[in-house]
């Protein structure tokens, strides 16, 4: 088990090795006597046998000198922030801040919080060769950002690249800590939550066209690596998957997407579209860049319900809204496209959907009303094995007679079991069961 104490002995030693390396950058840099002329002369400390989460992570990506300081250096706002005051310098010069320290203000923070141009400071000084050499850290195909050690975000379009802000991902700072392994937490910033069921398929009643169709999706989860890399195929063939399910609610599209996930042990996340589409330009974008971002090394499946909000037809583009939305449904597409795991779009209706999503689906499975038989196996799976239904409950008639997709069914259930609870039985007797269906029927405009 990791302790915190292990976590935080490691990062007092890294803390002291980063003060002695900043110590030396600035004594080079303003040409004050020092008896070290390179700061690689410092060596970090020695983690070989260390047990810490933070040591484990680093020898994980085998994190060299560079790797390490930059680590320390973005984790430093959140353990000891009064390290880097020393960058709250004034240039007499300018009468203002150094430019080469680069940096950023936070809203509430009075400290110095670091960017690309900070740790390019401390590891490259004035040395131009240098400095193209360490900007690498921060390209996207660094495991820095790979992997979602680090956010590395512009405040705005067309400012230098270096001046992006450095901040580590919550889960690299809980584990780096506290050495806990944390998923991101529903809101405002990530706009997407964790769904899980304690149900199996043989709870899910599906006909055999849909199931064949899950299946291909199981057998993409088990054996893409084959196909992709043993069989060559990765040339040609991109290394997600993406489905279309549509149909009625009720029907069984988010239990599939979550027991897809609950069999191979991916986590299933279902993006909340309320808090991912905004009015403000830009800001629908990067929303969904952050889930897309955190999910792209994780296996996630990302579970789009109600896509058509988001995923809906392109408009002709008359004015500056319409290009805005275009636009969004263009970026929308590519990182579905580009995103390496599972994405599963769940519509009531096939046709909202952008004809250029629906050619992109590897699969679009239509999740169908149940027909009589399937909606008795849903009304005896309810009850399997259990004597809170009463003898005399006749099933096959209540299956026959009355057209409900399973969720209503699971809905009439509940209400049947509160009204024999309240009735003072312990059994659900045929009348509690028809109660139940003709509240879900009159939800749909229907009667008995």
């Amino acid at each position: 088990m990791i302790r915190m104490d292990d976590n935080a002995a490691i990062l007092e030693q890294e803390i002291s090795w980063f003060q002695k390396v900043l110590a030396v950058r600035f004594d080079i840099y303003f040409n004050r006597e020092t008896a070290i002329d390179d700061i690689q002369q410092i060596s970090p400390p020695d983690i070989g046998s260390d047990q810490s989460e933070y040591a484990r992570i680093v020898t994980a990506y085998k994190m060299g000198f560079d790797e390490r300081l930059v680590v320390i250096l973005t984790l430093l706002p959140h353990l000891q922030p009064h390290v880097l005051d020393t960058f709250l310098l004034n240039n007499k010069d300018t009468a203002r801040g150094y430019t080469e320290f680069g940096g950023w203000k936070g809203k509430n923070h009075s400290g110095f919080l670091p960017t690309g141009e900070t740790a390019v400071f401390i590891l490259a000084g004035s040395d131009l060769a240098r400095r193209f050499q360490v900007t690498r850290l921060f390209h996207a195909d660094h495991f820095f950002s790979k992997q979602g050690i680090l956010n590395i975000e512009h405040a705005a379009n067309g400012e230098p690249f270096l001046s992006a802000m450095l901040m580590m991902t919550a889960e690299y700072l809980n584990q780096f800590t506290i050495g806990k392994r944390d998923k991101p937490d529903y809101g405002v910033n990530f706009p997407a939550k964790l769904i899980t069921t304690t149900l199996d398929w043989d709870d899910l009643v599906l006909n055999p066209d849909v199931m064949e169709e899950i299946d291909n999706i199981n057998a993409w989860l088990q054996h893409s690596d084959t196909i992709l890399k043993q069989w060559g195929l990765g040339k040609h063939i991109k290394p997600g998957y993406r489905a279309l399910f549509y149909g009625p609610p009720g029907t069984g599209k988010t239990l599939t997407a979550t027991l897809i996930g609950k069999t191979f042990g991916n986590d299933v996340y279902r993006i909340d579209l309320s808090m991912v589409v905004s009015k403000y330009i830009g800001e629908t974008e990067k929303n969904l860049a952050n889930v897309f971002d955190q999910a792209m090394n994780k296996n996630w499946i990302l579970f789009f319900d109600e896509a058509d909000a988001l995923f809906g037809k392109r408009t002709q583009a008359s004015n500056s809204n319409d290009r805005h939305a275009n636009q969004e449904i263009s970026y929308l597409l590519q990182r579905v496209e580009d995103y390496p795991g599972v994405v599963i779009l769940a519509t009531n209706l096939k046709g909202n959907i952008d004809e250029a999503f629906a050619r992109r689906f590897q699969t679009s499975v239509h999740f169908a009303m149940p027909d009589a038989d399937q909606r008795l196996k849903l009304w005896q799976g309810m009850f399997s094995g259990r004597k809170q239904l009463s003898k005399n409950v006749d099933l096959v008639a209540i299956a026959e007679k009355f057209e409900l997709s399973g969720g209503a069914i699971t809905n009439a259930v509940r209400y049947a079991a509160l009204r024999a609870i309240r009735m003072k039985r312990d059994q659900i007797i045929q009348d509690d069961l028809i109660k139940g269906v003709t509240k879900e029927l009159l939800k749909e405009g229907r009667t008995l």
